[in-house]
């Protein structure tokens, strides 16, 4: 059976009195939310440990936003698995189009710290998807197949999820639409060995698309940037109807 997870990556955004009001204001809204969505918050690393506290026994998730292949060692502004499951960090994002785009993450390092996550109890959620450039060309199919075939080398795809981020649909209000995501997401699961990995959609998810997207049989959650920053927006998202 897959798993619908919603997940919001606050990205550089949010300090630590800010991540407390927000949780004031998001967390009631969980009262109405369906037992079978996994909901989870990617802050930034200074953000980690106050929210692992405040979520303690609540049904919350705490992802991080990324994680270095080596338990420990001289890789100044990296952080490892050990030091993010010991505050009760439980799922990490790999290889968002804005690490690769900005920090030189490649497919051989996204397959290194998918394998390093999974080693130390994390569950990753791999980023895939295409420029508007690439799509313009045809080449969707063939560079989201590529990023899989190299990513997934040696990973454990029952300890595993994937998101789709067309990376022309981030943050810049174009959104894909909800029915070709759904084709693209059909092609991303027909390369998996396992059929239950979940596979989100990602990029420029607001509460006004929300229930369209979730409607489409492919689709089992989201992963929000800008809309999570906001507590009433993301309820929205987490409750879609």
């Amino acid at each position: 059976m897959r798993k619908i997870v919603i997940a919001g990556n606050w990205k550089m955004f949010k300090t630590q009195a800010e991540s407390e009001e927000f949780l004031r204001g998001f967390l009631p809204h969980l009262e109405e939310t369906p037992d079978n969505r996994e909901v989870l918050l990617c802050p930034p690393f200074t953000d980690l440990s106050i929210l692992s506290k405040y979520l303690h026994g609540s049904r919350v998730q705490l992802g991080a936003q990324n994680v270095h292949w080596e338990e420990n060692g001289a890789y100044t502004g990296e952080i490892s698995g050990p030091m993010l499951t010991e505050i009760g960090v439980r799922f990490v994002i790999v290889g968002h189009s804005e690490r690769r785009q900005y920090f030189g993450e490649t497919d051989a390092t996204v397959n290194l710290r998918l394998k390093a996550a999974q080693k130390y109890g994390l569950t990753p959620i791999l980023c895939v998807g295409e420029t508007k450039e690439q799509r313009d060309h045809g080449k969707t199919e063939s560079l989201i197949i590529s990023q899989l075939e190299k990513g997934l080398v040696d990973v454990n795809q029952d300890n595993l999820v994937i998101a789709y981020e067309p990376i022309w649909a981030i943050g810049t209000g174009d959104t894909c639409e909800a029915t070709e995501a759904n084709r693209v997401i059909g092609i991303i699961r027909s390369q998996l060995t396992n059929a239950n990995v979940s596979i989100q959609y990602g990029g420029s998810v607001k509460p006004n698309n929300i229930d369209e997207i979730m409607a489409q049989p492919e689709i089992d959650g989201v992963l929000v940037g800008g809309a999570s920053l906001e507590a009433d927006s993301f309820a929205r998202i987490v409750n879609y109807k």
